[in-house]
C-alpha cells in the first residue's frame, strides 16, 4: 500500500483497445509453461491461507501496477484454461475501474435489455451507479482468493452479458448518426459476450477439476 506520504494513485485511461493487447513471446512454450505455472501457485497459495492483506493487493493490483505485468503472464492463455479465466477477470476489472460512468450506463441499459437470470447472477442493485460497479467487480475478483471460484466465475460471466447487451443496445442509438461509435460499442459487445462464454466454461471445468 502506498504510504501518505506520496500522492494518491491517478488511474490512466485506457482505450477499450486494452481488450485486445497481444504482448509478444518468444518462446510460446515457456510462455504457456510459466502462465499456467503461475496462475496455479498463485491461486493456491492464497486460498490456502487467504490473508486480508494480501488479498486486498491482488484486487488492487491492476489499480497500482498496471495490465502490464500481468499481461506478460496470462494474455496468451487459452480462454478455457486458468491464467485464461484470471486475465479475462482482471480486463473485466480493469474496464469498469477505467471508466465507470460508461459502465454504469452500459449496465443498466443491459439490465433492462436482458429477460435473464444474469441480473441476479450478477450481483449489482438496480439501478448500479458507478461507484457501486466498481465495488461489484472487486467483490467478485475478491470472491477468486477468498471464496467460491466457481461462483465468482458465474459471476463474472453473468456480469460480462449484461453489460455486453448495454453496449449492443447503445450501439443501436448510435447506429446512424455515429456510425464509427456504434461499430465502438458493437465490438465491445462482441468481445464481453465471448468472454461470459468462456468464463462460463471455466466455471465448469473448475467444478469439474478440470480447470489447469
Amino acid at each position: 500500500m502506498p504510504d501518505d506520504s506520496r500522492d494518491f494513485h491517478k488511474p490512466v485511461r485506457r482505450s477499450p483497445d486494452v481488450f485486445d493487447r497481444n504482448l509478444a513471446a518468444d518462446d510460446p512454450a515457456e510462455a504457456s509453461r510459466v502462465a499456467h505455472a503461475t496462475a496455479s501457485a498463485l491461486l493456491s497459495r492464497v486460498r490456502e491461507q487467504p490473508h486480508d492483506e494480501v488479498i486486498d493487493r491482488l484486487v488492487s493490483f491492476t489499480d497500482a501496477h498496471g495490465i502490464a505485468t500481468i499481461a506478460e503472464l496470462w494474455s496468451h492463455s487459452p480462454a478455457k484454461s486458468l491464467p485464461g479465466a484470471l486475465w479475462r477477470l482482471y480486463l473485466l476489472q480493469l474496464m469498469i475501474h477505467d471508466d465507470p460512468q460508461t459502465s454504469a450506463l452500459l449496465y443498466e441499459r443491459g439490465r433492462t435489455r436482458l429477460a435473464s437470470a444474469d441480473v441476479v447472477i450478477a450481483g449489482a442493485p438496480a439501478p448500479a451507479s458507478p461507484d457501486e460497479l466498481v465495488a461489484l467487480t472487486d467483490l467478485i475478483l475478491r470472491g477468486v482468493f477468498a471464496g467460491d471460484f466457481g461462483l465468482a466465475l458465474d459471476r463474472a460471466a453473468a456480469f460480462s452479458r449484461v453489460v455486453g447487451a448495454g453496449a449492443t443496445d447503445l450501439a443501436d442509438d448510435y447506429d446512424r448518426s455515429e456510425p464509427e461509435r456504434a461499430s465502438q460499442f458493437t465490438t465491445r459487445a462482441l468481445r464481453l459476450d465471448t468472454y461470459a462464454g468462456d468464463l462460463t466454461v471455466a466455471a465448469n471445468l473448475w467444478r469439474r477439476d478440470s480447470l489447469t
